[in-house]
């Protein structure tokens, strides 16, 4: 197990919004349930009117899909963030077993590994080696390769050596002495690391 690393602050940016990323999964759900009732519609009438294993096998990655986006509705009427993930690799297994597929059920594994990391909520951690942000993957900034670090009017700003500037709203009201207190601790560790 590893340790938990500790940070002096952590300063949380309002979340963008994840519907472009719930619309695209559940656009790919979609499709992936019409095509498994097209394929379970000629399958049933080629096996004879008869559902068999293969069959019922489409019907539960049918229901297991549906089922999970209704209970990730259901998540999103009472405020809680809906994961898509569980539905994408049911559906990414349908594809999988469709030999002619296997490509697909790549692409839908690969949205259903990335889903999760792609909608946290953003936030920069900040300790005496660097700045860590919370992306995927994750991206550290040592205070050597950082020029300033200035939280001010909730909006927080970090200007590179490289001259790439990064902005963001904060989450939450900042109080002045923990405004002064931030700015103060950056500005100590960009003085310690000045060349």
């Amino acid at each position: 197990m590893r340790p938990v690393k500790t940070y002096e602050f952590i300063v949380v940016l309002k979340k963008s919004s994840r519907k472009t990323i719930d619309i695209i999964s559940l656009l790919m759900l979609v499709i992936a349930i019409l095509v498994f009732l097209f394929q379970f519609s000629v399958q049933f009438v080629a096996a004879g009117n008869v559902i068999d294993s293969k069959n019922g096998l489409m019907l539960i990655w049918i229901f297991g899909i549906l089922g999970w986006i209704l209970m990730c509705r259901s998540q999103l009427k009472k405020g809680i963030t809906p994961y898509y993930r569980f539905a994408l690799m049911i559906a990414g297994w349908g594809w999988f077993m469709n030999q002619q597929t296997i490509w697909l059920a790549v692409i839908y594994l690969i949205a259903a590994i990335l889903e999760k990391p792609i909608k946290v909520q953003p936030e920069y951690a900040f300790d005496d080696e660097g700045i860590v942000f919370n992306s995927f993957p994750e991206k550290k900034y040592p205070w050597n390769e950082v020029q300033n670090v200035v939280l001010k009017f909730g909006m927080l700003t970090i200007d590179l050596s490289n001259n790439k500037i990064m902005q963001g709203e904060v989450n939450d009201e900042v109080s002045k002495q923990v405004e002064t207190e931030f700015n103060d601790y950056c500005k100590a560790r960009l003085q310690e690391n000045q060349i």
